[in-house]
């Protein structure tokens, strides 16, 4: 075997898991001379990597490795252990004496990244061997967060049962893990934070955002439903620039969304934005979301609302090079508008394709 072959051939029986023909290949002495690769990854890592505990048990008591090494991320052994679910790896690591609540980079711990999965008795062992639960990563979420975001439900209670406060928690933007949930469309993990965690209705984050927002803006109406009836949330909120969800579901072309705001709650249509005055028509033309626009017109609105600059939908969608927005728009009626068409919307238009929708609607230039 050429000299150069010879980390990756060990790296391969490693993560393959071949105890026997690794031992043929290592000894005491050649250990030392094994660089990482870039990324700084040892044998060590691998083994916890791939969930081959006698191979770990081989490198650390057999060949001296140190079980805290870590990698050019500041990643242990067991954060990659944690991080795949391997509890007999996890469980070895931890009776050698690894730093249960070691850092990679961004402060991440074990916990949190076991938390990323639903094996619960990984965060059993890392929780009964002393981890903290409220310690926070550099976003500010502690691992009770990262959960909300996986959406695993068991993996809650624990947390709720081990630590009851681990809930009440924000993220350096302010966001909390109901925000999170709602977001991410983790219904039951929602329903189980309405049960037993105390948020208030409505929280905003930095940016205003409320979780019926982000439940409404991602699709998630069954979520938005639940926080309608047992949270109280207010489907009119506006957040820091006075946008809707409404607006923001116009933005995210989530057409299901619109309709159930609109048509189910009685949201105004036409409702605009406090600092630009856009209705959600102009959000939607500015996107280029045709199917949303032609959703909105359906439902009543106004081709011809003017936003703070005077400006309408159609000129949104030239300013935005939106060519089927503006031919959708021009179609609906706008071209007959004394000045919806005029000289300003196709100034804002400096693409050829959106030049050609005017010729193609006969709009004089």
């Amino acid at each position: 075997m050429a000299e150069g072959d010879k980390p990756r051939q060990l790296l391969r029986l490693v993560q393959e898991g071949q105890l026997d023909l690794l031992q043929e290949e290592l000894s005491p002495a050649a250990t030392k001379d094994l660089a990482p690769g870039r990324s700084g990854d040892t044998l060590l890592h691998h083994a916890a990597r791939h969930g081959h505990q006698k191979v770990l048990s081989y490198l650390v008591e057999e060949l001296g490795m140190d079980p805290e090494l870590f990698n050019r991320d500041y990643k242990r052994p067991l954060h990659e252990a944690a991080s795949r679910g391997h509890l007999e790896c996890v469980s070895y690591l931890l009776e050698r004496g690894a730093s249960v609540d070691c850092l990679k980079k961004a402060d991440w711990t074990p916990l949190m990244m076991a938390c990323t999965r639903q094996n619960l008795e990984v965060i059993k062992a890392l929780v009964e061997h002393g981890a903290n639960p409220l310690l926070k990563n550099k976003d500010g979420w502690n691992c009770f967060h990262i959960a909300s975001r996986e959406g695993h439900p068991h993996v809650l209670q624990y947390l709720l049962d081990v630590s009851p406060r681990s809930w009440d928690t924000e993220s350096t933007i302010s966001r909390t893990p109901l925000h999170t949930a709602a977001m991410h469309g983790c219904l039951e993990a929602v329903e189980l934070l309405l049960e037993r965690c105390q948020y208030k209705p409505d929280s905003r984050d930095r940016c205003g955002v409320t979780p019926f927002m982000d439940a409404v803006q991602n699709g998630h109406i069954a979520i938005a439903r639940v926080l309608l009836e047992k949270h109280q949330a207010c489907p009119t909120a506006v957040d820091a620039l006075g946008a809707q969800a409404l607006h923001r579901a116009a933005v995210t072309a989530q057409d299901e969304a619109i309709q159930f705001l609109v048509s189910e709650l009685g949201v105004d249509v036409n409702e605009r934005v406090r600092s630009l005055q856009h209705t959600a028509l102009h959000y939607a033309a500015k996107e280029g979301h045709t199917h949303t626009i032609q959703t909105l017109l359906s439902l009543g609105a106004d081709i011809h609302a003017r936003d703070g600059k005077n400006r309408s939908a159609l000129h949104t969608a030239c300013a935005g090079q939106q060519a089927g927005a503006a031919r959708i728009l021009l179609q609906a009626g706008l071209k007959d508008s004394p000045d919806a068409t005029g000289t300003l919307a196709q100034e804002l238009a400096r693409k050829p394709e959106v030049l050609q929708v005017f010729q193609e609607s006969n709009v004089s230039t």
